[in-house]
């Protein structure tokens, strides 16, 4: 699994490409998301779209990453979760806890005004 993070106005997009399993990082997926937290980028785009596959250690990570951006006064937002993630969030009842979006634009513009800053 690889991490890339980019900035899209006052957003950083953590672009995610590989399994995210206890096996195949998902310790080190939950350190990235809570390292660029810390650092005070508080509204997280998690661009799923090379995530084939992610187990239940992996929506722990999710569901932590998602608090503390709340907690933090931001918020954490899926893109292009397949249908698999989705599949796993809806099984798990935590679909409606994120919003999940198709299309960087409008994940990124979701933010109101933070996004074009």
């Amino acid at each position: 699994m690889t991490i890339t993070e980019r900035t899209v106005g006052a957003v950083t997009i953590l672009d995610v490409d590989g399994r995210i399993a206890v096996q195949d990082g998902a310790s080190q997926f939950g350190a990235s998301v809570r390292h660029a937290l810390h650092q005070g980028r508080i509204n997280l785009v998690l661009d799923l779209e090379g995530v084939p596959y992610i187990d239940s250690t992996a929506l722990g990570e999710l569901v932590r990453s998602s608090t503390t951006a709340m907690q933090m006064g931001g918020a954490l937002k899926l893109l292009h979760a397949g249908e698999r993630v989705c599949r796993l969030l809806t099984v798990a009842k935590l679909l409606s806890s994120f919003e999940v979006f198709d299309d960087e634009a409008q994940a990124v513009a979701s933010f109101g005004s933070v996004g074009t800053t």
